[in-house]
């Protein structure tokens, strides 16, 4: 039998201008109100996706050219609170996860476990949450900037207290008894006094227990410190890596392995690759598609270095495309593993034209011809994801785009059929919400 497989969706922009310079912003939906996500948040629900993760950053800079940067094009912002926009999520659908991206620098434990296990009740146990440890916002909360693996620390230390508020009432401490009229005992409630390296509260929390366990949590993060965060916390990993069977073998043992070195089984994670292909009618359509991209235009190229503009804080559109790109111009707040991506197969930038390292990422491959392609028809990108299935042991993928019904017909049109005759993709949810979704295989 072939082995079936979880999807989520990435809404990677966040909760920001979506279909913003793209034609099908001319459907006229609203970004700010919420009948866009919930239109398309039924379509992923119909087409047997987990969940849908919202992306988040907190800030879009201080200085003037890095606000620029972010919301000339709308790469970086505006962004509204993903928090807002779940609940409106939940009352679309009936089965579909959400997990918004929380940040432990913005949120007080006790605030955080009390708005989640609020939201746990209200959604019947569908929510999630996806942590993330970026700290280039931190100014905005009277925070420090940490190292790497401090706010990692940091995180787990946030994690632990949010599970501590959320088992501070024993699982029979809720009575409910209309002929006692005894709501609660008291006597099962537990006092809380937490006093951390980065928190200081006391407890217990004022809610309920949670009915069908605690929120799920996600994770992104590759490195040592962030995979082995994930198998100590997490029961989604976001992983970004080539999507052959010997890489994806390979990043889901390293995750599979962090778990079972925390005490977990590893059967407790799920490792999913997110993954932005391009859907063609035809493989002379895919084949066309990757021939034009080998040439970009000076306008494609722009555009690329637009997105890249704002995540660097550094504007590359006002450089010389002819010419080598100086990295003094990097700013030292700026993220060496971006700068790294940017630059890409390159050992360098010296004697490398900004041309070329654009027109790299411009660059598009065909699903099977190599470990990067993404331009397929439906049934090749179907062959690879059952390839990555029964060959990889894969868990699932998340696709990666606009929240927007245009962007999932798009993708989702034709490949939802055929993966699902090939037994991949669910034809029914379980009941108890996100976890038992995710325990059902």
């Amino acid at each position: 039998m072939t082995r079936p497989q979880h999807f989520g969706w990435f809404l990677s922009r966040g909760f920001g201008p979506h279909g913003w310079a793209r034609p099908y912003h001319e459907w006229n939906w609203a970004w700010q109100r919420p009948d866009l996500y919930q239109q398309s948040a039924r379509e992923l629900e119909q087409a047997g996706f987990d969940f849908v993760l919202i992306e988040d950053a907190l800030s879009v800079g201080i200085t003037p050219e890095t606000l620029n940067l972010r919301v000339r094009k709308a790469y970086g912002g505006p962004k509204h609170d993903p928090w807002t926009l779940a609940p409106y999520l939940f009352a679309a659908t009936r089965h579909l996860g959400v997990i918004p991206t929380a940040n432990p620098v913005s949120l007080h434990p006790y605030q955080a476990a009390r708005q989640f296990a609020s939201l746990q009740h209200l959604s019947g146990s569908r929510v999630g949450l996806n942590v993330v440890t970026d700290v280039g916002s931190a100014h905005h909360f009277g925070q420090p900037r940490l190292p790497h693996d401090a706010a990692y620390d940091r995180a787990q230390e946030w994690l632990d207290a949010l599970r501590l508020l959320w088992h501070s009432w024993d699982d029979d401490a809720l009575i409910a008894d209309p002929q006692t009229q005894i709501y609660a005992d008291g006597t099962k409630i537990h006092a809380v006094q937490h006093r951390g390296e980065y928190y200081s509260f006391d407890g217990p929390l004022n809610a309920e227990p949670l009915p069908a366990g605690d929120p799920i949590v996600a994770s992104p993060g590759g490195s040592p410190r962030g995979i082995g965060f994930a198998g100590r916390n997490s029961e989604i990993q976001l992983a970004l890596s080539n999507l052959d069977v010997d890489a994806v073998r390979t990043y889901r043992e390293r995750v599979r392995e962090a778990a079972v070195a925390a005490g977990r089984s590893a059967d407790d994670i799920k490792t999913l690759f997110v993954f932005k292909p391009i859907v063609a009618a035809s493989s002379e359509e895919a084949d066309r598609i990757v021939r034009a991209s080998e040439t970009p235009t000076d306008a494609t190229l722009l555009e690329v270095a637009e997105a890249w503009s704002s995540d660097l804080e550094t504007d590359l559109t006002a450089l010389d495309l002819d010419r080598p790109l100086d990295p003094a111009i990097f700013g030292d707040h700026v993220s060496q593993g971006t700068i790294k991506g940017l630059r890409g197969r390159f050992d360098s930038f010296a004697d490398v034209p900004l041309r070329a390292i654009l027109a790299g990422k411009a660059r598009l491959g065909r699903i099977g011809d190599g470990i990067s392609g993404t331009v397929g028809t439906a049934d090749e990108l179907a062959d690879l994801i059952e390839e990555l299935g029964e060959d990889a042991g894969n868990d699932g993928l998340i696709f990666s785009g606009d929240l927007h019904p245009v962007t999932i017909h798009r993708t989702l049109d034709e490949l939802v059929p055929i993966l699902r005759r090939r037994g991949i993709l669910r034809a029914e949810y379980a009941d108890g919400g996100l976890r038992a979704n995710l325990s059902a295989f």
